[in-house]
């Protein structure tokens, strides 16, 4: 039986596509599919599209995301392999920086601060993965309606996520040049309403493909992002009731 191909729409009969290279068997993900395929393989796997993957992150996140958990995968960069490659890098820039981020925080800041913020000043980058499943949780939540099961959530926020380390990347190696922490403050202030920026933007153009109307599109993509800051809040206050018993 003929097929298309979901990458480049080519009539295919075999097990690659002779026009682009891709598999003829692109699954659908679940969490099998994500252990077995992606997240072993994935990290040793290295492919040749981790530039071109970039480069859609910033500049069409959202559709090319879509397109990628859709089927569309032979010319994008494992979210696995880049998300290794990323911390990677970071961290051995980042041991020729001489600020940290809990540096940059007035001392009073830092005597208010709960648990779960110093644990993300201190370690900013693995707390930042460790947010992949928690938005994943709101955008399945709040984007229901697009029938994708909680691993696709996953992987679409896996994406998102290797964005803002590549820009947390980029401002490690400022700071290995520039070390004015006043400037760094600055600097690191935009860097963090980026990432928020950025989340409303890659969730609205991502979900606008499954029927949501433009004011729904803008409603849900700031209650996932808003969802998410309400809800770090709480689990900061009650770790840090937990931790210091008040």
């Amino acid at each position: 039986m003929m097929e298309s191909c979901k990458n480049c729409n080519e009539n295919i009969t075999g097990n690659f596509c002779f026009n682009c290279g891709q598999k003829t068997s692109v699954h659908r993900y679940s969490f099998i599919h994500f252990i077995t395929h992606d997240l072993i393989r994935g990290i040793w796997d290295v492919d040749n599209g981790i530039i071109f993957t970039i480069k859609e992150l910033f500049t069409r996140p959202g559709h090319s995301i879509r397109e990628f958990i859709n089927g569309r995968r032979a010319r994008y960069f494992n979210f696995a392999s880049l998300l290794v490659i990323i911390l990677a890098v970071s961290h051995f820039i980042g041991e020729y920086s001489p600020v940290k981020l809990s540096d940059l925080m007035p001392e009073s800041s830092k005597e208010s601060m709960d648990v779960l913020g110093e644990l993300t000043k201190e370690y900013p980058k693995i707390t930042l993965i460790l947010t992949i499943p928690l938005y994943s949780v709101f955008s399945f939540i709040w984007f229901r309606k697009s029938k994708l099961n909680l691993t696709e959530h996953i992987v679409l926020n896996s994406y998102k996520t290797a964005t803002e380390l590549i820009v947390g990347l980029i401002f490690t190696i400022i700071s290995v040049v520039y070390t004015n922490e006043t400037g760094l403050m600055i600097i690191y202030s935009f860097v963090a309403f980026f990432s928020l920026a950025y989340t409303f933007w890659y969730y609205k153009q991502f979900f606008s493909a499954y029927g949501y109307s433009k004011k729904s599109l803008i409603f849900r993509s700031l209650g996932a992002v808003i969802s998410y800051m309400i809800f770090s809040m709480i689990l900061g206050a009650v770790m840090s009731i937990i931790t210091n018993g008040k």
